[in-house]
C-alpha cells in the first residue's frame, strides 16, 4: 500500500487530488490518502445543496461548500476532522462493502484506548453508540475509492447551525441527510493520547495500518504530488469542486416557499428552481403596490438562486412600487436563499 499526505487545507483541492490520483495515476498497490481542511460543508452527489445547509450561516462564516462525486449525506469538516480515502481496483472489493475499509481503522483506534469503537450499519463508525465517522464510495473506470471522516476534535457547536436549514419549506427529490447523534473521538482515547493533534493522530493511524513503529519506516511508500500533477489537479479544482454549476446547479429541481407577515402586508413567494436557477417565481399575499409584481418575477427569472444574484437583482428594483411601505431590506432578506 502507498500513502499520500495532502498539504492543502482546502477540501476542494483535496477532493480534486483524490479524483486525479484515482483516474490519472496507476499504482501497483492500493493507495491511502489523508487530509484535513478548514471549515467546509461537503454534500453528496445526489443531494440538493440548499436543502442541506443554512446558506445564510455559511456565507456569514465564510464556510466553503462543495459537492463530492460519491453519494451519501452532507457533512461538516473543520481542522479537527481527519479525512481518509482508500483507492483500490474495483475488482478487489465489492462496491458498498465499507467494512473492508473501515474495520482496519477501527482496529487502530482500539489501540488508542477507544475500545468501544465499532463499525455500524452500512457506512458508519460509532463509539459508545454515537457516530464519529461516516463513509462514502465511488467507482469509475476500474477504480474505486472509499473515503470518510474521523471526528477527533470538531467544533460541535457549528454543526447544528450550518446543517440546519431554516423553515423555508423546500421540497425536492434530492437525497436527504440522515440525522445522527455525533461525537468527537478525543474523549474516548487513553489519557496519554488526549492531547494528540490531527497530524499526530494521522501518523499513529499510519503506523498501525502499516504495522510499523514509526512513519520513518514507510517513507518509501509515500507518494509526493508533483508539480505536473498539481497542474492537472488545478484543472479539476476549477472545472468541478470550485464550480458553481457543480456545487449548486447540479442540485435536483426543487421548490421553496418564502413567506412573512409585515405591518403593511404578507409576502408569500413560491420559487421553482431548476439547474440552480430561478425557473419561475410567483408572489401571493395581501401587500399593495402601484405596479404589477409580475415585473419582479420577470427580473428574477433565470437568475442563479444565490444570495448575491437575488440581492443584486432586487437592488436594481424600486421594491416600494410592488410592496408599498415594506422596507426594501426586509423584502431582500425574505427572498434571498
Amino acid at each position: 500500500m502507498y500513502y499520500v499526505i495532502m498539504k492543502s487545507h482546502d477540501i476542494r483541492e483535496n477532493l480534486a487530488t483524490e479524483q486525479y490520483l484515482m483516474n490519472a495515476k496507476q499504482f501497483d498497490e492500493p493507495l491511502l490518502l489523508f487530509y484535513y481542511e478548514k471549515p467546509s460543508v461537503i454534500v453528496g452527489r445526489n443531494q440538493n445543496t440548499l436543502e442541506e445547509l443554512n446558506q445564510k450561516y455559511v456565507e456569514e462564516h465564510n464556510i466553503v461548500v462543495t459537492r463530492r462525486l460519491s453519494g451519501g449525506g452532507a457533512v461538516y469538516h473543520d481542522l479537527g476532522n481527519l479525512c481518509f480515502s482508500f483507492v483500490v481496483d474495483s475488482d478487489s472489493e465489492e462496491f458498498g462493502d465499507f467494512k473492508s475499509f473501515t474495520q482496519p481503522i477501527v482496529d487502530a483506534i482500539h489501540t488508542l484506548g477507544a475500545t468501544s469503537a465499532e463499525v455500524s450499519g452500512r457506512n458508519d463508525m460509532l463509539v459508545d453508540g454515537k457516530k464519529f465517522s461516516g463513509s462514502a464510495m465511488y467507482t469509475r473506470n476500474g477504480k474505486t475509492f472509499s473515503h470518510g471522516t474521523l471526528m477527533l476534535d470538531v467544533d460541535m457547536s457549528v454543526i447544528p447551525n450550518v446543517l440546519n436549514v431554516p423553515e423555508d419549506k423546500i421540497k425536492s427529490k434530492g437525497i436527504k441527510s440522515v440525522k445522527s447523534r455525533v461525537t468527537n473521538l478525543r474523549p474516548y482515547l487513553d489519557k496519554k493520547y488526549q492531547d494528540l493533534t490531527v497530524p499526530e493522530f494521522r501518523d499513529i493511524l499510519l503506523t498501525r495500518l502499516f504495522g510499523v513503529d514509526d512513519v520513518a519506516e514507510i517513507k518509501d511508500k509515500e507518494y509526493h504530488v508533483t508539480d505536473a500533477d498539481q497542474v492537472e489537479i488545478k484543472k479539476i479544482y476549477d472545472d468541478v469542486y470550485n464550480n458553481w454549476d457543480w456545487v449548486y446547479g447540479h442540485s435536483p429541481e426543487f421548490t421553496t416557499k418564502k413567506r412573512k407577515h409585515f405591518d403593511y402586508g404578507t409576502i408569500d413567494a413560491r420559487f421553482d428552481i431548476k439547474d440552480g436557477k430561478i425557473a419561475n417565481v410567483k408572489f401571493y399575499g395581501d401587500f399593495f403596490g402601484p405596479k404589477d409584481v409580475a415585473d419582479v418575477t420577470t427580473a428574477l427569472k433565470d437568475k442563479p438562486y444565490t444570495s448575491q444574484a437575488v440581492k443584486e437583482t432586487l437592488d436594481g428594483i424600486n421594491t416600494n412600487d410592488y410592496f408599498t411601505n415594506i422596507p426594501k431590506d426586509d423584502v431582500i432578506n425574505l427572498l434571498v436563499p
